[in-house]
C-alpha cells in the first residue's frame, strides 16, 4: 500500500470480470466522475497511470490481487475491502454496479478501517498456494468419482470392499460386476490417473517444503500435522510477525466462536468460519487425528479429551474445534520461537508444580 502521499480523491471500484465500474469522489464527498474501465492491465494503465495519487477502494475478489499490485505501482493507496464488512452493498434494495462503486468510495473516504482491509499475498506465495489448491481439487474430484462408483454398484445390489483411495482403482478393477464394467472401467482408469498425479503433487510439496519453507519441519513434529497442513499454514499466514499474539491466529482462520453481547446477555455462538476455508479444514482434520484412536498422548489430546468428557456429541464437536484452534496457536508459536515441539510440555510443568 502506498504511503506518505496526499490523497485528494477517493475512487470506488466495483470489479467485474470484463468491465469495472468507477465512482470518483472529491475531498468533500461530491461525485466528480462515474464511468467504467476494462478489467485488463491495459485498461487500468490507461485510466490510472496518469491519475494523481488517489485512494482506490476495491472489494476482495479473483481479480483484486493483480489489480491492487498494479494500482499501487502507479502511486495510489489501494484499500482491499473485506467482503464481510461491506454489508451496505448487499443490503441495498436497488443494487447496481454504479451504486456499489459509490458505496465503496464513500466507505473508503469516511474511514478505511471500517472495511477491515486485507493484504494480498506475494507472487511466490500465491504460486505455492496454487500448487496446494490444485492438489486439493484433484483429491476432491477423486473422492467424488470413488463415491459414484460405489453408489452405482450398490444400486445393483452389490458392494465393493473397503480400501484406501490410493489403492481403490487397482483393488476394485476385478471386483466390478461384469454388467457394469463398460460403464465404470473408464472411471477407474481416471481415478488411477488422478492418484498418480496426486502422488506427483505430494513429491513436489515435500521438495518445496524442504527447499523453501524449512520452518515446516518444526510443525510436522506435532502429532497429526503432515506436509500439506504445515505448508498450507505457512503460505496462508505468510508473515508470522503480522500477529502480535499467537492466540490471534485462531481468529484469523475462523476458529474463534462468535460472541453476542448486549446488556446482560453475553452469549457464545458458533465459530466465525472467517478466513481460509481449506486451512481451517486441514486444522480440523489434524484435530480429529489427535483425538482419534491413533493419536498419541500429548497436551492437545489431553485438553480435547477433557472437553469431550463433558458429554454428548456436541461436546465432542466442540472439543475438535477447540483442539484445532489450539493447534493453530501452537504452530504459530513454534514458527516464531523456533523451539522444538514438546508433546507433554504443559503436563510436565504441572507435575513439577504439584511435586514442589
Amino acid at each position: 500500500m502506498a504511503t506518505d502521499i496526499t490523497i485528494e480523491t477517493t475512487v470506488g471500484m466495483d470489479i467485474g470480470d470484463r468491465y469495472s465500474q468507477l465512482c470518483v469522489l472529491d475531498e468533500r464527498g461530491e461525485v466528480l466522475e462515474t464511468g467504467r474501465v476494462a478489467t485488463t492491465r491495459r485498461g487500468l494503465t490507461n485510466r490510472f497511470q496518469s491519475l494523481p495519487p488517489a485512494r482506490v477502494v476495491i472489494e476482495a475478489s479473483t481479480h483484486s490481487p493483480w489489480i491492487a499490485e498494479q494500482l499501487e505501482s502507479y502511486g495510489h493507496e489501494v484499500v482491499v475491502a473485506n467482503p464481510r464488512r461491506v454489508a451496505l452493498i448487499y443490503a441495498e434494495h436497488t443494487k447496481s454496479d454504479e451504486i456499489d462503486a459509490e458505496t465503496l468510495a464513500r466507505l473508503g473516504r469516511l474511514d478505511p478501517k471500517l472495511l477491515r482491509p486485507i493484504v494480498h499475498r506475494k507472487g511466490e506465495t500465491l504460486k505455492d498456494r496454487a500448487l496446494l489448491r490444485s492438489r486439493g481439487v484433484l483429491v476432491r474430484s477423486r473422492t467424488r468419482l470413488i463415491s459414484h462408483v460405489r453408489g452405482v454398484v450398490k444400486v445393483h445390489g452389490q458392494r465393493l470392499a473397503s480400501c484406501g483411495a490410493d489403492a481403490f482403482a487397482k483393488k476394485q478393477c476385478q471386483a466390478l460386476p461384469e454388467d457394469l464394467r463398460e460403464a465404470l472401467m473408464p472411471l477407474l482408469e481416471m481415478i488411477e490417473s488422478m492418484t498418480r498425479e496426486i502422488r506427483a503433487y505430494d513429491r513436489k510439496i515435500e521438495e518445496l517444503s524442504e527447499s523453501e519453507y524449512p520452518e515446516t519441519a518444526l510443525m510436522r513434529a506435532v502429532t497429526g500435522v503432515g506436509p500439506i497442513t504445515a505448508l498450507s499454514f505457512v503460505v496462508t499466514i505468510e508473515d508470522p510477525g503480522r500477529f502480535a499474539k499467537s492466540r490471534s491466529v485462531g481468529s484469523y482462520v475462523g476458529l474463534r466462536p462468535r460472541r453476542w453481547q448486549s446488556g446482560d446477555v453475553d452469549q457464545q455462538m458458533r465459530i466465525t468460519k472467517a478466513g481460509d476455508k481449506e486451512m481451517r479444514q486441514l486444522l480440523v482434520g489434524s484435530a480429529h487425528y489427535i483425538l482419534g484412536p491413533f493419536g498419541p498422548d500429548c497436551d492437545l489430546r489431553r485438553f480435547g479429551m477433557r472437553l469431550a468428557e463433558r458429554g454428548g456429541k456436541a461436546a465432542k464437536k466442540r472439543a475438535v474445534v477447540a483442539v484445532a484452534r489450539k493447534l493453530a496457536v501452537l504452530l504459530h508459536r513454534l514458527w516464531v520461537t523456533g523451539e522444538a515441539y514438546e508433546p507433554l510440555r504443559h503436563a510436565s510443568k504441572l507435575e513439577l508444580r504439584q511435586a514442589g
